[in-house]
């Protein structure tokens, strides 16, 4: 990529706080480059307070043509959106974002494609099965309805925060009636488990469900990219539960957000 790096580059932002955990500037670069693509993805560390500001001037710029948004910034650039897709305006929330014809920004979040489509290549079965997501945020939100729409019977969603979970379910609720309920760290009747917290990011982080009630026929799942095995993959699969890593949900995104940015406007990638 450096041997063709030059002004003409384009950029994409990916904005977070923390950010020195993300694995998009490497892979997703990488991406554009095999796809023929001069672009360039470029961290942001952004304080909750600045992300406004930052987004505004990011807006101004004439060489960027997209944003990414990493913990805690999806709702905050989905506030900043001109127009979104379907599930992003159902969610209120994004994880990228392209330029539109007039300099605007275009929204949609595809963690829950990007988590549930490796998911299904690895063998799970979604219909008829219980699923419990722990993490009522960007990422948790995205990963319920994607999990709704492959077919779980019955989803539980648990998190700390009692406002933003009852927030989630009374949305979900209204587009799946009498498939959401309030749940718990007991994950015991569980066949899809997903950590969609930061939780597993630092050693001393208490485990986001009971490991002990988790049945060995259930997906794990988690969204943490740093340690990729993170306490609680490690203690699902020594019980004989199968898992996907937060590094596996990235590769599933990948090619979603190297599709999503092909249309940014400014942005020519089409193949070299």
């Amino acid at each position: 990529m450096l041997d063709h790096y030059s002004g003409a580059t384009r950029v994409v932002f990916i904005l977070g706080d923390p950010i020195a955990q993300v694995k998009a500037p490497h892979g997703l670069t990488r991406e554009f480059e095999r796809r023929g693509h001069d672009a360039i993805v470029v961290p942001l560390q952004l304080a909750p307070g600045d992300v406004d500001a930052g987004i505004v001037a990011i807006t101004r710029t004439k060489n960027v043509d997209g944003l990414i948004a990493t913990i805690p910034h999806k709702f905050a650039v989905a506030a900043r959106c001109a127009t979104l897709s379907e599930r992003s305006k159902f969610l209120g929330v994004v994880n990228v974002a392209r330029r539109n014809a007039d300099g605007g920004w275009h929204g949609d979040m595809l963690d829950g494609e990007g988590f549930a489509g490796p998911l299904a290549k690895a063998g799970c079965a979604f219909k008829g099965r219980r699923a419990l997501v722990v993490g009522a945020g960007g990422a948790g939100s995205a990963i319920a309805l994607a999990l709704l729409d492959r077919g779980v019977a019955r989803l539980a969603v648990h998190d700390v925060d009692a406002t933003r979970r009852d927030a989630l379910i009374r949305k979900l609720e209204s587009k799946f009636p009498g498939r959401i309920v309030a749940g718990s760290a007991n994950a015991s009747e569980a066949g899809i488990v997903v950590n969609a917290t930061p939780l597993g990011m630092k050693p001393d982080d208490p485990l986001p469900v009971d490991i002990s009630r988790l049945a060995p026929a259930a997906f794990v799942g988690d969204v943490v990219t740093v340690p990729e095995m993170t306490p609680l993959l490690v203690a699902a699969q020594q019980k004989g539960c199968r898992i996907q890593t937060g590094v596996g949900m990235f590769g599933g995104n990948l090619g979603l957000m190297a599709d999503f940015f092909a249309t940014a406007t400014g942005c020519d990638t089409s193949a070299q």
